[in-house]
């Protein structure tokens, strides 16, 4: 089997069936598990997002949105001497990897038709069954139905838990402008045992405002811009400090703010959602022993503002 992903999710999803050597091809943003960072690349960003601040990004973006023109370059000749058997795509955002219909001209190229799977998933649910339709789509139907009950079993542990308290949770999916992160994200604070006040199920992620954050009165401010690790959200925190962003003072004041690696742990529809789950569960409800690993969440203090505006 010759399976080409451009989705990191679903890349995920075939590194966690084993099937790393059946791949033959992925985007540019699949980076995980490490043992996929050798297999070519057939999509590349028009926008170099590494390079531009989150306000930057927005406004390149809403341009080539707004102007018909795409987000991503798929490079029609390298896929075709891929010979996928199957390509794994997405139709949920157009703005996070290509869609199937930049995909029509290579597939009409490619000298037996590939199956092409479509995942557009806007719940954990719908995660799940995809990871089942990943696996039958490669030939690894049994082995996803053991991948789903292992991630089954991680949920309910987590869910089933019982807590005296629900804190309020907001969640920030990007910074400027400010937006509050939605689709699985909600489900996922709830799960973990919060309660999101502003974020609403199955729904996309919305623009908002600083008013409307603190006029909900959070007790736990999660910021997780789409695709940022802990690291670069950092900097990107430390650049607003910098501008004198005018929210940014009462931010660094909020009682309880968490930086989290929103990349690997809920900007992807994959498995390492459930990882994402578990370790908001230790946010909400951390125990005396536990100790947060700063490269997937890090507490946000004036101390920690402070070594950022430095560096």
């Amino acid at each position: 089997m010759r399976i080409c992903s451009l989705v990191p999710g679903a890349t995920e999803v075939v590194a966690a069936l084993d099937l790393t050597d059946q791949l033959v091809a992925v985007s540019h943003e699949c980076d995980y598990p490490d043992s996929i960072r050798h297999i070519p690349s057939v999509v590349e960003s028009v926008i170099d997002q590494n390079a531009l601040s989150s306000d930057a990004i927005d406004r390149a973006v809403k341009q080539l949105v707004n102007t018909g023109r795409r987000l991503y370059r798929l490079n029609e000749q390298r896929l075709i001497e891929t010979r996928p058997d199957v390509i794994l795509t997405q139709d949920l955002c157009h703005v996070c990897a290509v869609t199937p219909d930049q995909l029509t001209q290579a597939i009409k190229s490619l000298t037996s038709s590939p199956r092409l799977v479509t995942l557009n998933p806007t719940s954990l649910e719908d995660v799940l069954l995809d990871i089942e339709r990943i696996a039958q789509a490669v030939g690894a139907a049994g082995r996803g139905q053991l991948l789903l009950q292992s991630l089954r079993a991680r949920l309910a542990r987590v869910s089933t838990a019982t807590h005296p308290t629900r804190p309020r949770v907001v969640c920030l999916e990007w910074l400027n402008p400010l937006y509050i992160a939605g689709h699985w994200v909600p489900e996922m604070v709830a799960l973990a045992g919060g309660e999101d006040v502003l974020g609403r199920n199955d729904q996309p992620s919305r623009e908002t405002t600083w008013k409307e954050v603190t006029d909900a009165n959070p007790d736990i401010l999660l910021i997780m811009p789409c695709g940022y690790s802990v690291q670069r959200t950092l900097d990107e925190l430390g650049r607003l400090q910098h501008d004198n962003t005018p929210w940014f003072a009462q931010l660094a004041r909020w009682p309880e703010t968490y930086v989290l690696d929103a990349n690997a742990y809920f900007s992807r529809p994959g498995p390492r959602l459930v990882d994402g789950i578990e370790l908001l569960s230790a946010i909400f409800h951390p125990k005396p022993s536990h100790h947060m690993n700063p490269a997937q969440a890090v507490r946000l203090t004036a101390s920690v503002l402070s070594v950022e505006s430095r560096a």
